[in-house]
């Protein structure tokens, strides 16, 4: 029996011909990647361990993007810790405020994420980097530590779930909507400790930034990991960023999956998902005109750049509806140097609009627009539990930057088709 693309990247990086699913394996590591909350954690780990020297400074990477700039006294420390122990070590990437972004949109930015490499983070959306055809999964900071020593981690190779994807998607139909789609057809467990492959001539109408989208809430299926194929957008997108060598894994033909589902993106419709589950999935149209509070636009899996033009477009001459707060935080410097520069950041002030440093900031609840009781946001974040995003008796929609940008300008849960 053949493998899939990540049963192939595990097996070379273990220096095995083959492995199958369910065996125990222990892997060589090609970058171990935490944050400020995160890294603390680990540091001390690794310290009472009695380690003094990482096994690689360049591949360890620290980024300092959840509570930055720091929101109070606790994640002053929290940082203050993480820089001490990257300035310790001299790790090549170190990046905190001013320099910083997103981590998951920062890795591959930097080019510290390639094809057929395995990647690590303390943190559980470090599935992102499978849209470049790379197996990243996210890891407990006690394991992040062991790995910072050792340079390798044991894994259960994942068995897998192929989604093939045929049709091109309409206008304003996006890698949000593929994958909230997804969820909701198969559930926030339907793909637990599995490896999500997609496939199909469907993949080549989809951008990286849909990729990394999609990759990014493969978690939220329950997924290990998302991996897509590699073709000619990614090897553009990785040109002049990536300067190392790497290997590109292909899926064997008679490669097993455990489940086979279909996607034809042509069929899709604007999709989002209403409070508590990313699960909880509804075509805008079923909820149109849904009350809302506040619109949130960036975050990990959506505050990239074909993000924020996507949302200028919608906002461009137009005015957020009275009583509606929009916060917009591009994912990285570099995204945010290239809004000033496009004029984005000039139509998403003209229309009303917040816009923040780059930082996972709402999204997890931690500042730049947290929710009080009874507020509901609308956000192109990845997760809606219950307290994700402030009082547990708030409530978040999870939607597209198109869908969250429309409804702003609507004052309610609306699509771009229903303003323009």
């Amino acid at each position: 029996m053949g493998m899939t693309m990540t049963q192939k990247i595990l097996a070379a990086h273990v220096g095995v011909e083959s492995v199958k699913a369910g065996e125990l394996v222990e892997a060589r590591l090609d970058l171990c990647m935490s944050n400020d909350i995160t890294s603390p954690v680990s540091a001390d780990i690794f310290e009472q361990a009695g380690f003094d020297k990482v096994f690689d400074k360049d591949k360890v990477a620290i980024i300092l993007d959840h509570y930055t700039p720091c929101k109070d006294i606790d994640s002053a420390r929290l940082s203050k810790k993480a820089r001490e122990f990257a300035k310790k070590q001299d790790l090549t990437h170190f990046y905190d405020t001013g320099v910083v972004g997103i981590e998951h949109a920062l890795v591959p930015e930097k080019g510290l994420a390639a094809p057929g490499e395995i990647i690590i983070g303390a943190d559980s959306h470090t599935c992102t980097y499978g849209a470049l055809g790379a197996f990243s999964t996210g890891v407990g900071s006690t394991d992040l530590a062991a790995s910072w020593a050792s340079g390798q981690s044991w894994f259960k190779v994942p068995s897998a779930i192929k989604v093939m994807l045929t049709g091109k998607p309409s206008k304003w139909v996006t890698g949000k909507d593929v994958i909230l789609h997804l969820i909701g057809e198969i559930g926030v467990d339907g793909a637990l400790y599995k490896s999500i492959e997609f496939a199909g001539p469907g993949v080549a109408e989809l951008s990286m930034d849909d990729r990394f989208t999609i990759s990014n809430m493969a978690i939220e299926a329950g997924g290990k990991n998302g991996i897509f194929p590699v073709d000619e957008k990614t090897l553009e997108y990785i040109k002049g960023r990536v300067d190392r060598p790497y290997n590109v894994y292909e899926a064997d033909e008679d490669a097993e999956y455990e489940r086979v589902v279909e996607i034809n993106l042509s069929e899709l419709k604007n999709t989002v998902s209403l409070p508590h589950l990313p699960s909880n999935t509804r075509t805008v149209d079923e909820v149109k005109g849904t009350h809302i509070d506040s619109v949130v636009i960036g975050s990990c899996t959506n505050g990239r750049m074909e993000d924020m033009r996507i949302a200028a477009e919608i906002f461009k001459d137009r005015k957020v509806a009275k009583g509606i707060r929009v916060n917009i935080v591009p994912a990285t410097q570099d995204i945010y140097l290239q809004c000033i520069e496009e004029g984005i950041m000039k139509i998403f002030i003209e229309a009303g609009c917040a816009v923040n440093t780059p930082s996972c900031g709402p999204c997890m609840g931690g500042h730049m627009g947290v929710m009080c009781e009874g507020e509901r946001t609308i956000s192109t974040t990845n997760r809606n539990f219950v307290g994700r995003m402030g009082h547990v008796e708030s409530e978040i929609i999870l939607a597209s930057p198109a869908v969250a940008a429309a409804s702003a300008v609507a004052g309610y849960v609306a699509g771009p088709e229903d303003i323009m």
